[in-house]
This record gives C-alpha cells, structure tokens and sequence, in this order.
C-alpha cells in the first residue's frame, strides 16, 4: 500500500512538472507574438538611426568635429548588425527546447546572453557621444542644425531602447526569461525520468549528468538557482527517504516510553548501527558526491554543500539520531551499558565520514546533533558501568531460589562480564571511558576499569554468602552454593573475566565446590548407611527387618525434600549423583545381599523390599534434573547405564570444566 501511495505522488509531481510546462508554453507563444510586432518597430527605427547617423556624420564634417564621434558611427553600424542576429536568436530560444536538442539550444541560449551583453555595452558608448553631439547642436540655433537635433534626439531614443532590450529579455515573459523556464522545467524531467530505485540509490547515468552540469550552468550564469536547487532537492531527498523506507525504519519511531524493556529492543539497536552505517556510506555519500558535480561551478563555494544539507535533513537521517537520544535517556539498566556502547562503536566507525560529509556551517544542525547523541551516550555509558558494583549489591535483601538454583542475578552478571569483556566492547568501554576522563580533566588509568569488574564479582560473591545463610537447612544451603561455585568456574575458565580474577580466585572456587558436596553428603545422603549398619541385625531378623524400614522411609524422604532441587548443569548433575550413589548403593545393595535371603529363611515370611539397588539407582538418578523431567524420563538414560555398575566401578567424579 505505501509503495502504490509512493508511486502515485511520483505521478502526482510529474504531471504537475508537465502542466507548469505546458502553461510557460502558452505564454510562450503570446510573447512570441508580441516580440514579432515589436521587433517589427524596432527594425524600421533602426533603419531611421542608420540614415540618420549617415546625415549626422556629414554635419560632424561641417562642424569639423573629430575624435571619438567618428567611432560612434561604426559602433551604430555594429549595433544594427547585432540587434539582427539577437532577432535569430530569439526565434531559435523561442522554439520548442527538443526541437534543436538541448545542448544546442543551450548554445543559443549562451549566443543570446553573449548577444544582449555587446549590444548593451555598445549602446553604453555610443549614447554619451550622441548626447554630446546633442548639447554642441543645441548650441546652434541655424534651421539646418535643428533638422540634425531632431534626428540625433530620436537616434538616442532609439539606442536607449536597445539598450533596455537586455533587461526586457531577462524578464518573466521575456524570450531569454521563458528559455530558462524552459531549461528549468527540462531540468526536473531528467532529474524526474532518472530516480534511482530502491533498495540502493544510484549517481546520474554520465549522459543525464552532463546535460544536467550544462543546465545547472546556464540558469546558474543568470541568477536562476533558486528554484533549479529546490527542484533538485525535492526529488534527490525523495529519492534517499524511498530508499531509506524499505529498510522498514519504524522502529526509530518508538517512544521513550517503550524503551522501558531495552531486552526487547536489541535486535532494533543492532539494525540500527547497521542501518546508520548504510544510510552514510551508502546513501548520502553518493547524494553528497552528486551534488558536488552538478553544482560545484555556479553559486558560492558553499551551493553544493548547502543543496547537500538540504537532502540529508530532507532524508529523514535526523530520526537515527532521535532513536540514539531516546536509548541514552531510557532507564538505566546493566543491558543499556552494552547497547550505548555498540551505539558510540556505531557513530565512532562512521566518524571519518561524518567528519567529510557534514563539514562546514551548512551542516551545523547535523554535526551538533552528532556531537549530543554523543555526549549522551559517553556520559551515560560511563555513569551505568561505574555504579555496577552498586547495583549488584543492592540485589542482596532478595530472597535465594527455592530450587537452591543459580540465581539469575549470578548467570546475568558473570554473562554480562564475559560479554563486555569481549574485545569490541572493552575496547569501546576504553574509548569512552578515555573520553570521558579527558572531558573531565583527569588523567585515564585501564587498570580502573579492570579494578571496577573485580569489585563486581566481589560484590556478587557477597550476596551469594548471604543468600545461603537464608535456607532453613544445611543440605538446601549446600546445594545453592555447589549449584552457584560450579556455574562460576564453568562459566569464567578461560575467559578474560578469569584473567581479571586471578587462578587463585579460580581455584577457590573449585575448592569450595568440593567443600559443600562433603558437607552436603555428610548431612543427608550420608547418614543413610548408619541405618544399615546397627550390630543387632546378625542376631535379631526385627532388627534387620526394622532397619530396611527406616532406610527406605529416610530414602523416600531425602527424595522428597530434594526433588524440587534443580542442578544447573548436566555435568554437575552427574557428578553429584556419583556421590550420593556411591555413598548409598554400595552399602544398601551389602545389606541385601547379607540380611534379607537370611532374614526369608529363619522367619519364613518373606520381607517387602521397595527397591532394588537398580530402582535405587534410578530414583537417585532422577533427581536434580530441570522442571520437565520426571521420574524415569528418557532424559535419565545415559546416567542410569553409567551408574548400573557402580559397586564393581566407583564413579569417577566429572570436573567442573564438563
């Protein structure tokens, strides 16, 4: 619907392109049809002024007056010769411009401009003459010297009015005046017939441009750019604004309000750098080039330049700009820090191009527009990243995840590091940091800024201390920090953020790691043997029979109370069910194996067990998995089939690298 709306204003200005033409045509001709009688009048009061001088030269004799007379007569013979041509002339630039073609007719154009200026600067020499002759006349009061007066009297009447023909033709109506109409409406046919297409703007064919050079100089020789330029800029901005449109820009006309979730907005501020970028190097590189060849002869230095500020306001450039300023004036989350920064990344790779396409006072709106967005973003890129550390500790009075999970403060921070520890972000945060420093006159330090993501972790590492404390049981805490101490050495190894860190810090965590598994083994999984093992059940079958009792019900408890508990890794899950298997099967499947065929035997009855080491294996193996597993999914295959053998083959314990 918007490409049929486009195409019909395309058509819309066409017509009206045409129309203007074809009414300059009608009045063309009514002046043609006037200067025909004028011309007329003209002619026979030059061939009064040729006699006439004829007669006046033979008095000068009389009077013997010599010197710069005798140069007034051959100039009125040259006057009279260029008045005919100038009425050639006419004829020709009066005629239809496709008639003789146009740089033929441009030619004539030139002939007549060339034409009206030695008439009119003759004329200029020859009247002061006449006029003297006038006075040294008028000074004599003889009838034959009253004859002569009368005659020189109407020769200077005759050269003034030649004299003013220059002027006549200039005028609206007037035969060069119409020509440049003429040229003016040829002028927006080329400019009109030869729009570039979406999705990329092209320069003039060489042909079109030449013609279009010629033009621009002939209307540009006689005061006639006013409404050459705007012309030019109504269909080259509308040509930028078309190609600009099918990049489909809405989303630079989102408001403040909806950048409230700046998540939702990172593909729009990723296009954004993208399309910027394409807008400069692409689009307005080629009008800015254009506009230097087709206007770069005629005008003041600053025509082209001032055409080319037109188009890029015209072009809708500023709405990047407006886009850029609502992201730096939305509210302050960690996720902007990254987003400004690929926005100053964005401007800063484009900076050489701003700084040859928008130079000099034409562009000033552009540059200062530039210059704020910029201003904008350094400031607020550096005002997220320095209150981080803040930030992260104000998030301690929120509650832990029941499931004893990563918190998503955890994933988000370490995810958030990594990637603005990245080469293209830190080293943008570098630059802007720098600048900001330099703004504010102070010296710039990296090691600040690496000092800053240290305080970061710290802070974080903090809240998770305080975070375990708020579990009502040890096992619960356990499990929070196993899950929180794994994530972060899995998701810092080898990374920058580790660099920062230390090996030290690095191995602390591994050691913590291994620190809360004992515990948490110690106190749940780990006092289920202790049933097993009472002395009394060599001698007392009640005894061993009771004890299978409260094994199983301590079992089915611990899975209770534990299956809520979500592992964040596949890797850590394995590992954790190696220990709770290899501190429970062993000695459950021992106890069957030594108590329960015994126990059938001497009483007779046989004893109700609820699992086989095989199920136990099972159930375990079901535990810690994410909340779409269930009891023996599929999902727990490949950990059952490694743990079937587990009292033959102690589990190897899976680092937490996995």
């Amino acid at each position: 619907m918007a490409e049929e709306m486009q195409k019909l204003e395309r058509l819309k200005a066409a017509r009206e392109v045409l129309r203007c033409s074809l009414e300059k045509s009608k009045e063309l001709a009514f002046r043609v049809d006037e200067s025909g009688a004028r011309l007329e009048r003209m002619s026979q009061r030059l061939a009064l002024l040729e006699t006439t001088m004829n007669a006046i030269s033979t008095k000068w004799k009389l009077y013997k007056i010599k010197g710069p007379l005798h140069q007034a007569f051959g100039l009125s013979a040259s006057i009279v010769d260029m008045f005919e041509v100038i009425c050639g002339l006419e004829i020709a630039i009066s005629a239809d411009l496709s008639s003789s073609g146009l740089f033929a007719y441009l030619n004539n154009v030139k002939y007549t401009e060339d034409a009206l200026r030695f008439l009119n600067g003759n004329c200029k020499l020859v009247i002061p003459w006449l006029e003297d002759a006038q006075q040294i006349l008028e000074s004599n009061k003889s009838i034959a010297d009253h004859w002569y007066l009368k005659n020189v009297k109407k020769c200077l009447v005759a050269l003034e009015e030649l004299q003013a023909m220059e002027e006549r033709f200039k005028l609206r109506g007037g035969a060069l005046g119409s020509a440049l109409d003429k040229l003016e409406s040829e002028f927006a046919r080329l400019l009109l017939d030869n729009r570039s297409h979406p999705p990329l703007p092209l320069p003039l064919p060489q042909p079109v441009l030449e013609k279009v050079q010629a033009i621009v100089e002939r209307l540009g020789a006689n005061d006639h750019l006013e409404n050459c330029i705007s012309v030019y800029v109504e269909v080259r901005s509308s040509n930028v604004r078309e190609t600009l449109q099918a990049l489909d820009l809405d989303y630079l006309e989102i408001s403040l309000t909806e950048l409230d979730s700046l998540q939702s907005l990172e593909d729009c501020i990723d296009q954004w750098g993208r399309h910027l970028e394409f807008a400069v190097k692409y689009v307005l590189e080629v009008e800015h080039r254009l506009c230097f060849e087709v206007f770069r002869k005629v005008g003041s230095d600053t025509t082209w330049m001032d055409c080319f500020a037109k188009i890029a306001v015209q072009s809708g450039i500023q709405n990047f700009f407006k886009f850029g300023n609502s992201v730096a004036r939305s509210k302050k989350e960690a996720i902007k820090l990254l987003k400004l920064l690929d926005i100053f990344a964005a401007l800063n790779k484009l900076r050489s191009d701003f700084n040859t396409l928008f130079k000099g006072e034409s562009c000033a709106e552009i540059k200062n527009q530039t210059r704020d967005l910029i201003k904008k973003v350094v400031d607020g890129a550096c005002e997220i990243f320095w209150e981080l550390s803040l930030q992260v500790e104000v998030q301690i009075p929120s509650n832990p995840p029941r499931d004893c999970g990563v918190p998503r403060l955890v994933t988000f921070v370490t995810d958030f590091c990594n990637q603005l520890l990245e080469n293209e972000h830190w080293q943008t945060l570098l630059q802007v940091a720098e600048i900001h420093q330099g703004w504010n006159h102070k010296l710039f330090d990296e090691n600040l800024l690496s000092g800053e993501i240290h305080n970061i972790v710290i802070s974080l590492e903090r809240n998770l201390e305080t975070w375990a404390g708020e579990y009502k049981d040890t096992p619960s805490s356990c499990l929070f920090m196993i899950n929180t101490n794994w994530y972060l050495c899995k998701a810092t190894r080898g990374t920058k953020l580790a660099d920062i860190m230390g090996q030290e810090w690095l191995r602390g965590h591994e050691e913590y790691l291994e620190y809360y598994e004992a515990v948490y083994l110690k106190e749940s999984w780990g006092r289920l043997p202790a049933l097993l093992c009472n002395e009394e059940m060599a001698f007392d079958p009640q005894a061993a029979t009771r004890a299978l009792t409260e094994f199983t019900a301590a079992f089915d408890s611990m899975c209770q109370r534990q299956s809520n508990v979500v592992l964040c890794d596949k890797g850590l899950r394995w590992r954790t069910c190696d220990l709770v298997l290899r501190a429970v099967v062993p000695p459950y499947k021992s106890y069957l194996e030594s108590y329960v065929s015994s126990i059938e035997h001497k009483t007779g009855c046989r004893i109700d067990v609820k699992y086989t080491p095989e199920s136990l294996q099972i159930m375990v193996s079901s535990l810690f998995q994410p909340k779409f597993g269930k009891l023996g999914n599929t999902k727990c295959t490949e950990l059952i089939n490694k743990v079937n053998n587990v009292i033959a083959n102690p589990f190897s314990s899976t680092p937490a690298a996995a």
